[in-house]
């Protein structure tokens, strides 16, 4: 019955690439063709925070880059899909700022597949909260369309309530330190009892510097959870 009712919305409704419109397999997926414009994020990487590595270098099974290897990274794992450049962003900020909600099935497929390696066991799901008058400007929470499905895919709660974020200004071109101080303090935990003992998986649509991850982390942490995993669809890869 289910594939009945699959074939004929197919039938009505047929996939159709969100990059190109061309016929696909299912919905939500790429075309080959827009697929081999991504610059998707696979081995080698750092194993505890997913940084690419050029592809002709064998570092061993688990490589650490420079920050993750001197202890800089305080998440237990951070993963990424792809990298940020100006085919990832072309999805990334119409979904984020122009309610081009067609993009949200490849997005968190992509990042779904990109957290296989792990064999993560996840309690609960965490998007990255908005404060409410951006939340109301935007009118929808990027992080929370991206990780709805990603929380269905592991069996685990999605947290929508129990972190709340004070508003401020966008961190815009800051650097990596400007952007953690930024940060610091905008977030306080409602629910404490939903973040006890419990092992989070973080999800937002892109990942600059990290410091907006860390800063989950540092609150988590203190509010007792007993694991911290991080996931992004697209990254900004800096030279280390």
């Amino acid at each position: 019955m289910v594939n009945l009712l699959k074939s004929f919305v197919n039938f009505i409704y047929p996939p159709v690439c969100p990059v190109c419109s061309d016929l696909v397999e299912s919905h939500g997926s790429l075309c080959a063709q827009c697929w081999a414009h991504f610059n998707w994020i696979s081995n080698p990487k750092c194993f505890k925070c997913g940084y690419p590595f050029p592809a002709d270098l064998d570092l061993g099974p688990k490589p650490l880059c420079p920050h993750c290897a001197s202890g800089e990274c305080d998440l237990d794992f951070i993963r990424s899909a792809c990298v940020y450049d100006d085919v990832s962003k072309n999805i990334m900020l119409p979904f984020k700022h122009a309610s081009q909600l067609k993009y949200q099935t490849l997005m968190s497929n992509s990042m779904i597949n990109c957290l296989r390696d792990l064999n993560l066991d996840i309690d609960v799901v965490l998007p990255v909260p908005l404060a409410y008058k951006r939340l109301f400007k935007r009118g929808y929470n990027q992080a929370t369309l991206l990780a709805r499905p990603i929380a269905k895919h592991f069996n685990a709660v999605l947290d929508v309530d129990s972190v709340a974020r004070k508003y401020k200004q966008d961190m815009g071109h800051k650097n990596a330190k400007q952007r953690r101080e930024n940060v610091r303090g905008v977030f306080n935990i409602k629910k404490l009892d939903n973040i006890r003992d419990k092992k989070i998986l973080l999800v937002d649509d892109v990942m600059t510097s990290g410091a907006t991850f860390y800063e989950l982390n540092r609150i988590l942490r203190k509010a007792g959870a007993s694991a911290v995993y991080a996931v992004s669809f697209c990254r900004v890869v800096h030279a280390i």
